[in-house]
């Protein structure tokens, strides 16, 4: 007599493959974060005074 083979996984084994799918995503965004603030981004020289006076008036 043959065993039937269960191919349904238990909810047990699925939860910790979402959960440590979940943890690698996390991780990976962290790391994300972590690198971007790194990154030194080009800020403008200048900065820009622009006079709305005359529009303020007007309304």
């Amino acid at each position: 007599m043959q065993l039937k083979y269960n191919r349904q996984p238990s909810f047990g084994s699925l939860l910790i493959k979402f959960l440590i799918k979940l943890l690698i995503a996390i991780v990976v965004l962290i790391l994300t974060i972590f690198l971007l603030e790194k990154v030194n981004f080009p800020s403008p020289e200048k900065k820009y005074d622009i006079d709305v006076t005359n529009d303020v008036k007007k309304l």
